[in-house]
């Protein structure tokens, strides 16, 4: 199958209008905070949320909504969480009827979510007073949803490809936000996909919830799980292949774009990590589980320890050997071998458990660079797994202690 990067965002499949302005729920007129994804259709819709046992109230109206499979738009604000507030569960409901009175999409197939500050008053005037224009500027316009929907993101993050499904070309496009309070055992803070491939709701969800498991799962910033996490996928089927209902060969070449999407946001989300200057893969082969695989290479981005020694572009392997030790993974310690990889080169520091002679010149070198690759192999079976993070600053500190502020 030919995956092809495109441009577009959410709004490159068929069928699809975004549009983002500013409202005024953030006091900053320059911040876009309320955005608006919408189909010319109904369509199969599929979620999964945070596991955070407190939850934004937009996250149980979305479950409502979306329980007969279907969605049509989906309405975010950023600025306010709609989080352990009075009446937020009301106001989610009356988002979702403004989207209805606005656009003429029922307010029951309106996927609505928020994020932001936890706790905060949120008053649904500026809302109401935003929509004419957020309607009236709905169309290519998946960057300004993308900006709309930022807190403590630095850039707009989406993403599209084209591939084919039953002799059709189908694409698929996201936007997506959240540089903090990345940890989950599910997704990341707001995700939002958008394809025109035809694809049952059914199949949809258990593409969905397959994939998290080695995409978004495997994201850390900070081991600190968002009670707003919301990852929606619509399929407005507009592509025209023939609908997917089973796990065939459409049904994977289904999953290897839906793949591609979150990887790819995988990466930029820990890149733009809340204070950070590195982005850091782990890849961990010969586990001898895809479990164990999946716990050490999490343990190792997670680890605040590793990830200050990436900030400061010290090749302090020790660390690395730390966290696989408590990833709570069948290891065997003395059989780990672990390089260290960038653009600038690759330099061993560890060898079966030990560590081996290496130039700190060269290390440091590879280690200064944007991006760094963990390698370690465990020697021990056939398995592997990726994760990403990125590295401990000291602006990660200064952005939460006034983040309310």
């Amino acid at each position: 199958m030919k995956l092809t990067e495109i441009s577009g965002g959410v709004c490159a499949p068929k069928g699809f209008k975004a549009n983002g302005i500013h409202c005024g729920i953030r006091k900053n007129k320059i911040k876009k905070d309320l955005a608006l994804i919408v189909s010319d259709v109904r369509c199969n819709v599929a979620c999964v949320y945070t596991t955070n046992l407190v939850k934004g109230a937009p996250i149980l109206v979305t479950k409502k909504n979306v329980a007969d499979g279907y969605a049509q738009a989906v309405i975010v604000n950023s600025g306010n969480a709609n989080t352990c507030n009075e009446g937020g569960v009301e106001i989610a409901e009356k988002m979702c009827g403004l989207v209805e009175q606005y656009t003429g999409v029922p307010a029951g197939d309106v996927v609505v979510a928020s994020t932001g500050v936890i706790g905060q008053p949120l008053s649904l005037e500026p809302i109401a007073g935003g929509m004419a224009d957020l309607v009236a500027g709905l169309g290519d316009n998946s960057d300004a949803a993308a900006e709309a929907i930022m807190t403590t993101d630095t850039v707009r993050k989406q993403i599209a490809f084209s591939f084919t499904a039953g002799g059709r070309t189908c694409r698929i496009g996201a936007v997506c936000k959240g540089v903090g309070m990345i940890c989950p055992n599910m997704a990341t803070m707001l995700m939002f996909v958008t394809t025109d491939a035809a694809i049952s709701s059914e199949m949809l969800q258990r593409a969905l919830s397959a994939d998290v498991k080695k995409s978004l799962n495997m994201l850390s910033v900070d081991r600190d799980t968002s009670t707003n996490d919301t990852f929606c996928v619509m399929a407005s089927g507009l592509a025209g292949n023939r609908q997917i209902t089973k796990p065939d060969a459409d049904y994977r070449a289904f999953c290897k774009a839906l793949n591609a999407v979150t990887t790819a946001m995988c990466r930029k989300l820990a890149a733009d990590g809340e204070g950070a200057t590195k982005l850091i893969e782990c890849r961990v082969r010969g586990a001898k589980s895809l479990k164990d695989a999946r716990l050490c290479a999490k343990a190792v981005v997670s680890s605040d320890l590793v990830k200050a020694a990436m900030f400061g572009s010290d090749a302090n392997w020790g660390r690395v050997l730390c966290a696989l030790g408590y990833s709570g993974a069948k290891i065997d310690p003395d059989a780990v071998d672990v390089v260290f990889r960038s653009s600038a080169g690759e330099v061993e520091v560890c060898r079966q458990g030990r560590g081996v002679a290496f130039s700190e010149e060269t290390a440091k070198r590879v280690l200064s660079e944007q991006e760094i690759d963990i390698c370690v192999t465990l020697g021990n079976g056939h398995y592997c797994a990726t994760a990403w993070g990125c590295d401990l600053t000291y602006d990660y500190v200064k952005i939460n202690g006034d983040y309310r502020t």
